[in-house]
């Protein structure tokens, strides 16, 4: 009867959850990032210049549709999300939870907005989020046993881990606190451990190969990311973040999780072990000063404690306190979780979120709330420019994006347009840029407000801005318009601006 009970609990969330995320669906449009990823599935590969190839191999799979659908291009994201919930119950089954614990850590994986949106987008942060989890999971089960065959399973999951996104590192690390005990350290050594570690880089040495050849260029991404926006992260500021995108309310169980998994009285013997495997990776992660989204699954492994902490401590003298915490917890996920998935239509948040109208717009903040209607009118206004040149210069042209995001949005909805294809310098664009080659007498170029006229007049004897799009919805002054330009007699062929942008892709 418990077993069915869990299960039903379970089911329960994973169907809620799809339902959320098939709904965002069909009111979002594509959030910028995507655009690359989906880009990345027209060239699989061992590496890409700011991640491993995962989300690549995926995006292949999901390009074999020819789809622009948002759904599509979703479906291992809801995939992922799916089997996200169903590890973090598993694990809180593991670790000694019942059937109230589970319900509890999944209502606070539900109810937080962070977890809606991450869990939404094709991006690395939902496939990392779900290998961080079955790597704990695995780690669980081999702290509990000492069976070396999840320490086989745990290796082969850290290396996808590290394939999807590099933060996994931080996990690895981590797991130096099981040699701080007698019993773990014992079993690890005395199990061959070279050959765990022999696997682990035979598996991730295809993109280390990559990385190298390429002169490791995701090490210059995360150099711009700390000279322009890591430096500037405070703790406290990066704690605000992480409390508000998890719901305020899940603090007070990710806290009690924190204290109690440390405890000894009462508490299993392996709890400390993973305690300490948890406490390391997160002290890591502040001090590289990482955003408060790689907080997220060290939080989660919190979240599984907390639940416990909540059903075996706090639950089992006050029974009547779980109709209350669960009353307080889908409140505030009705009022948080559209802040994180477009489960409203734009309208409709809008009016929600009381956003006001300033300037002549909105600021929303989450663009995929309104980026169907942007890519719209970006795509009409380019089809609009490209029309109007002769049909000498049409027959060769080509589009350059200025951001990845751009070049990617043009690519995949230029079929509908009848548009050429569109190119990049910026980020792992450069790397599908032709090597040699004569640039065509025309092309169309467009950016937001981080690239003007004169960006593009230095590879052009004649540029012309011809277009403007007004943004109504951006919530910064660099996206309140985007620019489009005819450029005409290049100065440079495709092998100089190679080398022209070879130290300049993350700009």
């Amino acid at each position: 009867m418990p077993i069915r009970k869990t299960t039903i609990i379970i089911a329960f969330f994973c169907i809620v959850k799809i339902s959320l995320h098939l709904i965002a669906d069909s009111n979002s449009g594509f959030q910028g990032d995507e655009l690359l990823h989906i880009e990345t599935g027209n060239h699989p590969s061992f590496g890409y210049m700011e991640f491993p190839p995962v989300i690549g191999w995926l995006a292949f799979i999901q390009n074999q549709f020819h789809s622009q659908s948002v759904f599509v291009h979703h479906i291992f994201s809801h995939i992922a999300s799916f089997l996200i919930l169903i590890l973090i119950a598993l694990t809180t089954l593991q670790l000694g939870g019942k059937s109230k614990a589970v319900f509890i850590v999944l209502l606070c994986i539900l109810t937080a907005p962070a977890f809606g949106r991450g869990h939404q987008l094709f991006q690395p942060v939902v496939f990392t989020h779900f290998f961080w989890l079955l790597s704990f999971y695995q780690l669980v089960r081999f702290v509990k046993t000492l069976d070396k065959k999840y320490l086989l399973y745990l290796t082969i999951c850290l290396s996808f881990g590290f394939l999807t996104k590099y933060d996994i590192l931080f996990f690895i690390a981590g797991l130096s606190g099981l040699l701080l005990f007698k019993s773990t350290r014992t079993s690890i050594l005395q199990k061959d451990i070279w050959k765990y570690i022999l696997l682990f880089i035979i598996l991730i040495a295809p993109n280390v190969i990559w990385q190298y050849k390429q002169g490791f260029p995701v090490l210059d991404m995360f150099s711009r990311l700390y000279e322009t926006q890591l430096d500037k992260l405070t703790i406290l500021g990066v704690l605000e973040s992480i409390v508000i995108s998890l719901n305020p309310l899940t603090l007070f169980f990710w806290i009690g999780g924190f204290i109690y998994m440390f405890r000894t009285k009462n508490n299993p013997n392996y709890y400390r072990p993973i305690a300490f495997t948890i406490v390391i990776s997160i002290f890591l992660m502040a001090l590289n000063k990482s955003k408060a989204y790689y907080f997220y699954p060290a939080i989660i492994t919190l979240l599984i404690f907390g639940s416990i902490w909540f059903e075996q401590k706090i639950l089992s003298k006050r029974q009547w306190i779980l109709y209350p915490a669960i009353a307080l917890l889908v409140v505030s996920g009705l009022v948080l979780i559209p802040f994180g998935l477009a489960v409203l239509p734009l309208d409709t948040f809008i009016k929600f979120a009381a956003v006001e109208k300033k300037d002549n717009r909105y600021e929303i903040e989450y663009t995929e709330y309104y980026s169907k209607s942007k890519w719209e009118e970006t795509m009409g206004g380019i089809k609009t420019v490209y029309d109007s040149l002769p049909m000498n210069e049409r027959r060769d042209c080509l589009i350059w994006g200025k951001h990845y995001s751009q070049a990617g949005g043009v690519n995949l909805f230029r079929e509908n347009y009848e548009l050429p294809k569109a190119f990049s310098y910026h980020g792992s664009f450069y790397l599908w840029t032709p090597e040699k080659g004569e640039l065509p007498k025309t092309i169309i170029a467009f950016s937001n407000g981080e690239a003007g006229i004169d960006f593009f007049q230095s590879f052009f004897r004649s540029v012309v801005a011809v277009k403007q799009i007004y943004n109504p919805y951006a919530d910064d002054e660099k996206d309140l318009w985007q620019t489009i330009y005819i450029c005409k007699e290049p100065t440079l062929n495709f092998e100089q601006l190679r080398t022209e942008f070879k130290t300049r892709i993350f700009e």
